[in-house]
């Protein structure tokens, strides 16, 4: 399985509590450089990198990003609006007019940037929301966002770009609108009966575990429905958008999501859909927790392989959980 990886995990890994970061060095330093440092660590462990517009990549950097790739590809764009303080009470879902047409320009010119290079566009939508009871319109709020990304939709398809959408419970806005795996698909299903049909959904592991959503179901989900797009690989405690390590947390979670993305031919057998990265190593070696990502999930996805598929079928079909876990058990060595 190919892979691609968010360039935001060699970044200064900031928080609220320490706004220089936990690794502030790393502010100092320009997109390309962080692409530099990541290629020069990671080698052919990463195939392609994922990039926020226009806060990392942009028209204006891509030449230099571009050489320091070093023939690495470009794999996904991802709208940055939560990145710009513009758009701190909502982007496309803003009650101001002014502040969604400026929303949706930047959005559409992120649309037509990842058609320049050949990339997918993410559209993760954390600063469409609200805060506190009482504050949002919530059906002319819906009503503005569902807009935005019809017309976001619409670039795509005009541009021959596939559109992943991820969903996320809180961060940065505290209820943010898409916020499970439901919500993305009311997106999505809306979209569809205006004929808009190149929306999939990007998995991002950890969101799901906030919301104690399955991986491995949603997975099987939305592959039936031709949804499943991209995945974000990480872990974390279940509470927080940690993005930790592969396989340091849930790991059975992520074992079984391993079966069900080889029953779904994921990124196997001439499917081009890829296993990115999205971490954030507030104070582990940045190349390191990449590459010790890498290496756990093929150790987990080496596991899945060696689990008697028929047998753990069988199984199921009978609900027999016992089974399953002698099947899982042996393939872990047990």
């Amino acid at each position: 399985m190919k892979t691609s990886l968010g360039i935001w995990a060699l970044g200064p890994m900031i928080t609220r509590f320490v706004p220089g970061g936990y690794q502030p060095a790393h502010g100092l330093e320009s997109t390309a450089e962080k692409v530099s440092r990541a290629v020069a660590g990671l080698g052919d462990d990463i195939d392609g990198y994922e990039f926020h517009y226009p806060a990392e990549l942009s028209e204006d950097n891509l030449d230099e990003v571009r050489q320091a790739l070093a023939g690495h590809d470009i794999y996904c764009i991802a709208t940055g609006l939560h990145l710009d303080p513009r758009f701190g009470k909502g982007g496309l879902s803003s009650p101001d007019p002014g502040i969604r047409r400026e929303a949706l320009d930047v959005t559409l010119r992120a649309a037509d940037f990842a058609a320049s290079v050949g990339a997918h566009l993410i559209c993760w939508p954390g600063i469409e929301g609200y805060n506190y009871p009482f504050q949002t319109p919530y059906a002319q709020s819906w009503g503005w966002f569902l807009e935005g990304m019809g017309r976001t939709a619409e670039r795509c398809r005009d541009n021959g770009v596939r559109l992943f959408l991820e969903h996320k419970n809180s961060e940065p806005a505290m209820k943010i609108f898409m916020r499970n795996i439901g919500m993305c698909l009311h997106v999505i299903h809306s979209l569809r009966r205006e004929g808009l049909d190149n929306v999939q959904v990007n998995m991002d592991w950890q969101h799901l575990l906030m919301n104690d959503e399955n991986l491995g179901e949603y997975a099987a989900l939305l592959q039936s429905e031709g949804l499943l797009g991209h995945q974000h690989a990480n872990s974390g405690w279940g509470t927080f958008d940690d993005d930790n390590m592969v396989g340091a947390t849930a790991f059975m979670e992520t074992l079984e999501l391993a079966i069900e993305l080889r029953r779904a031919g994921y990124g196997i057998d001439g499917d081009a859909r890829r296993l990115g990265f999205d971490l954030y190593p507030y104070t582990e070696d940045q190349v390191a927790a990449v590459r010790r990502s890498v290496v756990q999930w093929r150790f987990i996805d080496g596991v899945a392989g060696r689990v008697d598929g028929a047998e753990l079928a069988a199984a199921q079909q009978r609900k027999d959980a016992v089974r399953a876990y002698e099947l899982v058990y042996a393939a872990l060595g047990a």
